[in-house]
Order: C-alpha cells, then structure tokens, then sequence
C-alpha cells in the first residue's frame, strides 16, 4: 500500500479544478509585476464562478520569506483576491516553489490556504494526481538538489532570518535574477521524451503505482505529454510568456491558455 495520503474528492456537476503555476510575482520589476499581478486576477475573477478547487503549484512570487513578524511588501491584490476567494467557499491548495520554498504558517493563519512541500497525491472524481512544484525531481541536478537541501535547511532559514529585512530581501532577490537568467534559455525548447527529467521521473513513479495526471510546475514551458498507458504529464507553463493553466472538469483534463494566441505554443505529445 503506497504511504501517501490520498486527500480524496467528488466534485460538484458543473464545477472544475484549476491548476496555475509559475507567476513570479516581484519579478523584474514593481511596474511589469504590478501589470502582471492585475492580469492574473482578472484570470482568477473570470473562473470563480466555476471553480471547486484551485491549485498554485508553485513560484507564486519570485522570492517570498517569513519573518516572525513581517512578511515581503507588496503583493496586495492577489492576497485580498486569494483571501476572498477561500471566504467564499473555494478550496485554495499552494505548493511552495523554489523562488519561495521559505513559507511558514502566513497563508494557512490569514487566507485559509494549506501549503505543501512536497509532491502530493490527490484522487478527484477516480482520477489520480500527482501534484507537485517538480524542482529538483528526478535524476541529475546533483548541484542544484545539493542547494535545495541547505537552503530548506530549518538552521539556514534561521540564520537568513536574522538579517535585516531591506538586507535580505535584497541578496534573495539578486539571486532570484541570476537564477532566471541562467534558465530562460533552457525553457523555451522541449528537450525530448528522454532530456525532460520530470517525464524520466513520472516513469518512475509509474513503475511504482499509477497515476492519471502528473501535474507540474517550475519547468515554465506548457507541456502536454501523454504515455501509452493513458497517463499524462502535464506541465503548467508561466504566466510570464505563456500564461497557460489547466482545468479537470470531473472527466477530462485540458491545458490551455489564457490568451487564445498563444495556444499553439503549448507541446502537446
């Protein structure tokens, strides 16, 4: 018997489950994200009528820390929009990306929001998921898992938080930049069934039980990819370039996006 919990719900006739990842809120400027930040809860006040259930799957900010008593300045209107969303009765689920894998209880205390660290499985309407952020997954990226570990270390975060905050806020979100210009370039291509690793780790995970739906983030390219055995992977995309979600309606699951120009830019398979 497999030792995750499945967190298990019938949906609604004529509701659905949204997943959105990737908005990088902050980033590369208060103007561009302000700009951002309106459009996607224009996003966000167009599905709530339909919505049972929505899933941030991670990099909601470009870098978010708790502090005891503070937390990032900013980022109001998709906070008061969460905030509302979850008071009107639609379950909100966040899992932490690695632009802000430093969360602690503010989400659950103030928004009614339940954070994940790690990937979870779901089971909706007899359909399995696999919902994670997706970084630092599957094989390879021995450095970066290396990182992973010291930066979600609880001593690393406690030395970090001792730092000022205009001081901190200011190192985290240098190497947030660098980070991103690192990646850009190896988003935008599909690598192939054998170079994606969260497809190498999907296979994995199969080899261990079966899931429908792989759903992830952090990859920033919106990738549909069926295997022969009818599960799918399905990465979410950005709402920096892309801006792509997916919906499960209780029977199918469909990638989209929220700017119908941009729907043959998602990989299908």
């Amino acid at each position: 018997m497999p030792s995750e919990l499945y967190l298990r719900m019938q949906m609604a006739t004529g509701k659905k489950i949204f997943f959105i990842s990737d908005f990088h809120l902050g980033s590369p400027d208060h103007q561009t994200s302000l700009h951002r930040e309106r459009f996607i809860i224009q996003f966000l006040e167009s599905i709530e009528h339909e919505a049972a259930e929505i899933f941030i799957v991670g990099d909601l900010f470009d870098f978010w820390f708790e502090y005891k008593t503070v937390v990032p300045k900013g980022y109001v209107r998709i906070l008061g929009k969460l905030a509302m969303m979850t008071d009107a009765g639609i379950s909100i689920h966040f899992f932490v990306g690695n632009h802000d894998m430093w969360m602690k209880n503010y989400f659950e205390k103030e928004l009614s929001i339940p954070v994940y660290y790690e990937p979870k499985t779901f089971l909706r309407n007899g359909k399995k998921f696999l919902i994670g952020h997706g970084d630092g997954l599957g094989p390879g990226d021995k450095k970066y898992k290396f990182l992973k570990r010291i930066f979600r270390n609880k001593y690393s975060q406690t030395i970090f938080g001792v730092l000022p905050p205009a001081i901190g806020m200011g190192v985290a979100n240098y190497f947030s930049r660098k980070s991103r210009s690192v990646t850009e370039q190896i988003d935008v291509k599909f690598w192939g069934e054998d170079g994606e690793w969260l497809i190498r780790y999907a296979k994995i995970k199969m080899a261990e039980e079966h899931f429908d739906y792989f759903i992830f983030g952090h990859r920033h390219l919106p990738i549909d990819f069926g295997f022969p055995n009818g599960s799918r992977y399905v990465n979410l995309g950005d709402w920096i370039r892309y801006f792509t979600f997916a919906t499960f309606d209780g029977e199918n699951l469909s990638l989209q996006s929220y700017k119908a120009e941009l729907e043959n830019l998602i990989v299908r398979n």
